[in-house]
């Protein structure tokens, strides 16, 4: 009887790996760094009484471990002991989230539904670590990756830690505001760039390709050991202007317009922009007094950020400048916010915006944007969107403003 090779039943196949393919990569930061940030961590689960924490948001895992996800479907997280880190990651990134990632790393695959879950169970049970209480981030936890989580460590309290470690990421390294600084240096180049090429008749999309190629390239002279992902650019034009967040169209530029430049370049996952109003052309009366009123408002916040400013007043402040000019509801959102792991999809540091309800105490450490904008309805003279943006390091004896590319209508009137 001939023998044959009979392929194994999924049921067979292995549900978690250890993929050590390749050796480490340069990290973003030093090892005394993740340590540092790790170091505060262990200091909120002991505070709070916990056996581990497992982090599941895009900001948790790459603060602690510099490993950025693609979620496209499958659920990561980083494991943190009193001892030492995990990362549970999905079969189909093999071996990069372990190059990429400050400690040790659990792959597992789609061979069953509930691999993820345990990784995690085997992360704890690897380490010893006999849970009865285990940190979680509420603020970007979905309700049945919870309640999957719970059933997974049944009879475990599940606690959030999502505020205290916003609250630590708050405050920045010297090493993060190496890379933030970077990250404005880089926005300005992609907004000369943009401004070399702005004329009549190219489109908003063209413009931002423009910038995102200019900003790409610098980043990944400046970082060579990282991934090169997610930078971008929304330029709009005319009715366009009117949200800070409108993505860019085939919209052809008209002399005449209001321009809205907004560059982003991503580097390594720290987020920072250069946002400024522009005009193709000389502006019409009204749209150069709405301009300069904006840019009145903008000066003014730039003087109010300094250590010991609480966020809400500094709001509080500026309000009463529109309100003077009658412009305060066309105000579109806070004044500004702070910087770090965040992206359009992912991170925000609630606690740190200068916003009404806001009572947060700007520290040294702290990064954060002065970033006005009021919007004229079409139809209305001056019609369009009005904003500029900076990004200040606030020190021990006032600020530093870090982006250095010009604003207002000395600087931003485009001929034509």
């Amino acid at each position: 009887m001939t023998a044959t090779n009979t392929p194994a039943s999924v049921t067979e196949l292995e549900r978690l790996k250890v993929l050590h393919n390749g050796t480490k990569q340069p990290l973003t930061f030093s090892d005394a760094e993740f340590e540092r940030r790790l170091s505060g961590l262990r200091q909120i689960m002991a505070a709070k009484d916990l056996d581990a924490v497992i982090l599941t948001s895009y900001h948790g895992i790459k603060y602690y471990s510099d490993f950025l996800f693609t979620y496209f479907g499958r659920s990561y997280a980083l494991v943190v002991t009193a001892d030492d880190t995990v990362t549970i990651t999905a079969n189909i990134d093999a071996g990069m989230p372990w190059r990429t990632s400050y400690g040790e790393n659990i792959v597992y695959t789609d061979w069953r539904r509930d691999n993820y879950y345990h990784g995690l169970q085997e992360a704890l049970r690897q380490r010893g670590v006999k849970a009865r209480r285990l940190g979680v981030e509420d603020d970007s936890l979905p309700l049945l990756n919870r309640q999957r989580i719970q059933a997974a460590f049944d009879g475990v309290e599940l606690v959030d830690v999502s505020q205290d470690a916003m609250r630590q990421r708050m405050i920045k390294s010297a090493e993060e505001i190496e890379v933030i600084k970077h990250g404005a240096r880089i926005g300005d180049l992609g907004g000369e760039a943009i401004k070399a090429a702005l004329r009549e008749g190219i489109s908003e999309y063209e413009v931002a390709l423009i910038g995102t190629e200019a900003m790409t390239h610098e980043i990944a002279r400046t970082f060579p050991h990282r991934e090169v992902r997610d930078t971008w650019v929304w330029f709009q034009s005319g009715i366009n202007t009117d949200g800070a967040h409108n993505w860019s169209t085939t919209r052809k530029l008209r002399k005449g317009d209001i321009l809205s430049l907004n560059c982003f370049p991503m580097t390594s996952g720290y987020y920072t922009a250069l946002e400024r109003t522009m005009f193709l052309g000389e502006p019409d009366s009204r749209s150069l007094e709405l301009w300069n009123i904006n840019v009145e408002v903008h000066r003014a916040g730039l003087e109010l950020i300094k250590p010991g400013a609480v966020c809400k007043d500094i709001a509080a402040e500026l309000n009463k400048i529109y309100v003077g000019y009658g412009l305060l509801p066309n105000r579109t959102f806070g004044y500004g916010h702070s910087f770090g792991v965040l992206s359009h999809y992912y991170g925000r540091e609630a606690g740190l915006e200068l916003r009404e309800d806001i009572d947060t105490v700007l520290e040294p450490g702290m990064v954060v944007s002065m970033e006005p904008m009021i919007t004229v309805p079409d139809g209305e003279p001056g019609a369009g969107g009005y904003r500029e943006h900076d990004i200040l390091v606030v020190h021990e004896d006032g600020a530093e403003n870090i982006t250095k590319f010009g604003f207002g209508p000395e600087h931003n009137i485009i001929p034509c």
